[in-house]
């Protein structure tokens, strides 16, 4: 056993992704095991590795952790991404849950059917360039600092970055009007772990298209 945590999912970005990054920032080597077909599934779901017959499952300090944000909260107080008080945590979660909001939204654009694509498009240019980025905008310009919280990396930024990242796909004009993001999403990128994680050849996983999402079909039989 190598110690390393390791990461049962499909091998594309889905509800996964984030883990991956956050591991990655935290500058955690991380092994996949990765669900290529059906049978692969159902081993986990009959071994009783999956609580709620469902991935994202992490092996990790002796434990078999479903549920996304629970395993984010667990790697991000494990590598001390998650501030330093009660209060400070409390405004990573309304920022993580926030970041999260939009991503399931620009996640679950692959998935839409062609015939309303469009219209989910705009109603995500619209959200982020209206709701999200201003929004995120306005805390770093309300306090003058490098980081949402506490001046002090946390899981709040690295999950902003990577959805900034998934914004920049989709239209990268989206960030126009936001210096600020791009100045976080410049320093984080800049981060020796992070910087490691985007270069090629790295476990980050490319934009989701139409043959991922018929192998994820093919394993998750939706």
């Amino acid at each position: 056993m190598s110690g390393k945590p390791i990461l049962h999912y499909f091998n594309g970005r889905g509800r996964m992704e984030c883990i991956r990054w956050l591991l990655a920032a935290a500058g955690v080597e991380f092994e996949e095991k990765l669900i290529e077909k059906p049978e692969d599934l159902d081993k986990l779901k009959n071994d009783g590795s999956l609580l709620f017959q469902q991935v994202p499952m992490v092996e990790i300090d002796g434990m078999k952790l479903v549920q996304t944000r629970a395993i984010l909260n667990y790697i991000a107080t494990k590598y001390n991404l998650y501030g330093k008080d009660i209060k400070e945590r409390a405004l990573i979660d309304m920022y993580s849950e926030g970041v999260a909001d939009l991503g399931e939204m620009i996640i679950l654009l692959p998935l839409c059917p062609a015939a309303e694509k469009d219209a989910k498009v705009t109603l995500i240019r619209e959200k982020t360039t209206n709701r999200f980025l201003p929004a995120f905008e306005n805390v770093l310009k309300s306090h003058g600092q490098d980081y949402l919280v506490g001046n002090k990396l946390s899981r709040a930024d690295i999950h902003l970055v990577e959805l900034l990242y998934y914004v920049e796909e989709l239209d990268p004009s989206l960030l126009a009007n936001f210096p600020l993001l791009k100045a976080l999403k410049a320093r984080v990128s800049n981060l020796p772990t992070v910087k490691k994680f985007l270069q090629p050849g790295s476990q980050r996983k490319p934009p989701t298209d139409e043959k991922k999402i018929e192998e994820a079909r093919k394993v998750f039989k939706f």
